[in-house]
């Protein structure tokens, strides 16, 4: 009857949509690395770790009063809480159990409770035996009144930081990473502290003339010296305790020397963590950036042009010497595979990432790139470059949006030359904005002005501008004249005066900055007058 109970509410929990929602806001709020709650939440619990600390330590000769005690009560039940909500997320218990049961099912057999509650409490008691665990139950039992020898304990609320602090987690890591040599040095320290203290007893005892009166202080000297602190309150008199003296300050400059080379090298290994570390923090604050895939000549120019435009943007390249180029210009960037899924993961793709472009010189990694940025995130924007003009169709069909040949443009841009090099400068000029003349988009947006206007209805020449063409997704605008298609949008050419602007177009228009930036601003303030 149990187990049927037990089978029933597992699966009730496995569907249930409020169940799944609960806990995957306790695993936002306390392990999710990419959520902004848990970033506010270990702030908070590192200024309550603090503050509790702080209270405790003022109240070893003070008395705080009622408040005092609700203030200690108070933390100690979000200790607790935060405890007992990691102990529930360490393991899935309904799975569990619904796993065992269909097994049970699928082999025909009975289905026996007892299987799955031992992997249950194996798995709770694997997390309440780990470290940071130890730790979260250390902090609590400071406040247990009855036991006040476990105030001790309330250094570990301190050790609770290690869980808060990103930092001080990278420090642990990088402890741990030199495990063997740290505990090889230290059985090292420990053998000498024993034979260092054993022949200092024997030498310096009172009955040789020596002023160490047991073990215990044999034991002090002995760290003191080998840590080369020397307080001097304890100090050899005869030869033998002088001469272990000399022996251990030697060996000790040696340990010091030994374990600082070990945290150097730990650290140098770790360096590129930290700053993919650091460049992944930093994009958690980006809303809504573009990544660069490549850094090469085409895409230090494309980062050129977007810190110009004071767009945020992060760089992906494998190329040592393009990241080192990158972070000297004060780019974001990330060192890695662009092919790989991992990579472009942890560069957000599928987070706050608008637009993606592929711009590395191999066209089969731009399309690998634009296979798998559009597997990742169905909604980003994916612009990609094309060496090859028989690639254009595979990387369309790939998933980008649109696809730009540089060396087609750089062969009709030189032919415009040859034919034309008046019309070449003025449009190298607008390209490169060495004129005051640019070339920009307006869009044409919900209850603006220009929505449901036809082009013969807008005066361009008021505002000192010049309309190109129109891009536009609309099905009514296909009868006009000079269309040219790309991927799902037309490009219409000089339309005539009875085009009729839609939500969603975009007018192409030359003109000052000045004159562009007036008429956005009228755009934008006809759809507040709405």
């Amino acid at each position: 009857m149990i187990a049927r109970i037990s089978v029933v509410s597992a699966y009730y929990l496995k569907n249930s949509r409020r169940y799944q929602c609960c806990k995957r806001f306790v695993y936002d709020l306390l392990e999710n690395p990419n959520s902004r709650l848990k970033s506010w939440f270990d702030l908070f619990m590192i200024c309550l770790v603090i503050v509790s600390v702080s209270m405790l330590v003022y109240q070893v000769e003070n008395q705080t009063g009622v408040w005092g005690d609700y203030l200690e009560h108070a933390v100690v039940s979000v200790f607790i809480a935060e405890y007992l909500m990691r102990l529930w997320l360490c393991s899935d218990t309904h799975l569990i159990l619904i796993r065992h049961y269909e097994k049970s099912e699928y082999l025909n057999i009975s289905f026996q409770l007892s299987a799955p509650l031992k992997e249950i409490a194996g798995k709770k008691f694997a997390y309440i035996f780990s470290p940071f665990a130890i730790i979260d139950l250390l902090a609590i039992l400071p406040s247990y009144r009855p036991l006040r020898i476990l105030r001790v304990f309330l250094i570990f609320r301190l050790f609770k930081l290690f869980r808060y602090s990103n930092s001080i987690k990278v420090f642990s890591d990088v402890l741990a990473s030199k495990r063997f040599e740290l505990i090889t040095l230290l059985v090292f320290l420990g053998f000498l502290i024993f034979i260092s203290s054993i022949a200092i007893y024997l030498f310096e005892n009172p009955i040789a003339g020596g002023n160490i009166t047991d073990l215990y202080d044999a034991v002090y000297w002995s760290i003191v010296t080998i840590s080369t602190v020397g307080y001097g309150d304890i100090t050899p008199q005869t030869f033998g305790g002088r001469l272990v003296t000399l022996v251990l300050i030697l060996t000790g400059l040696g340990v010091l020397a030994f374990f600082t080379s070990i945290i150097v090298a730990a650290f140098n290994d770790k360096m590129h963590s930290l700053r993919e570390n650091r460049t992944y923090a930093e994009l958690d604050r980006y809303h809504r950036f573009i990544i660069i895939c490549g850094y090469g000549r085409v895409g230090q120019e494309i980062a050129a042009q977007l810190l110009q435009d004071k767009q945020k943007f992060v760089v992906i390249d494998q190329d040592d010497a393009h990241i080192e180029t990158a972070k000297r210009q004060g780019i974001l960037a990330i060192q890695g595979n662009v092919t790989q899924n991992e990579t472009l993961l942890n560069a957000g793709i599928n987070r706050e990432a608008s637009t993606v472009l592929c711009v590395t010189g191999n066209d089969v990694t731009n399309v690998y790139v634009t296979l798998s940025s559009r597997h990742l995130n169905a909604d980003v924007t994916i612009i990609s470059r094309a060496n090859r003009h028989d690639n254009v169709k595979k990387l369309h069909q790939a998933g980008a949006d649109h696809v730009i040949e540089p060396f087609a443009i750089a062969g009709l841009l030189a032919a415009e030359y040859i034919g034309q090099p008046v019309a070449f400068e003025a449009l190298t000029g607008i390209l490169q904005e060495q004129k005051d003349i640019l070339l920009e988009t307006i869009s044409v947006t919900e209850k603006c002005m220009l929505q449901n206007q036809e082009i013969g209805a807008i005066d361009f020449l008021a505002y000192k501008l010049t309309l190109v063409g129109v891009i536009s997704t609309h099905a009514l605008h296909q009868h006009h004249k000079n269309r040219f298609q790309i991927k799902k949008q037309h490009f219409y050419f000089n339309p005539d005066s009875h085009f009729h602007l839609q939500s969603g177009d975009m007018l192409i228009v030359l003109g000052r900055e000045y004159s562009i930036s007036h008429l956005r601003d009228q755009v934008e303030q006809s759809k507040l007058m709405h």
